[in-house]
């Protein structure tokens, strides 16, 4: 005889949940990389495709595109010859470094447990 479903508790999240909303941000491809990498210090497309090399330029571009538009990063164009474009965290992306940092500490764990 199987169990019987119990119904949860917990009440679900709505669309405006705020955990939905910054899991949404976080969720996509390659964002918590690009987010990690701006952490220390103004980065340039280049040197973020150098930063991580697994990222195609075109899902760069549209991460950062989306991360501007979510006021999580600043675009800067510099005026040299040719113009190159410096992106960094704002006030909003730099709090979001913390959530990564405890993701990324669990992990360290999660593979030393494995490795056991």
């Amino acid at each position: 005889m199987p169990l019987k479903r119990r119904k949860s508790r917990v009440p679900p999240p709505m669309p405006a949940c705020p955990l939905t909303e910054c899991m949404a941000l976080l969720g996509g491809a390659w964002t918590p990389n690009v987010i990690w990498y701006l952490n220390g210090e103004a980065r340039r497309f280049s040197e973020l495709r150098a930063d991580i090399p697994r990222i195609s330029a075109k899902v760069l571009s549209g991460r950062l595109r989306d991360l501007e538009d979510k006021g999580v990063v600043t675009r800067k164009v510099m005026a040299t010859s040719p113009p190159s474009v410096e992106y960094a965290l704002t006030a909003l992306g730099r709090e979001l470094v913390p959530a990564i940092q405890a993701i990324v500490d669990i992990g360290h764990r999660l593979k030393r447990r494995k490795a056991a």
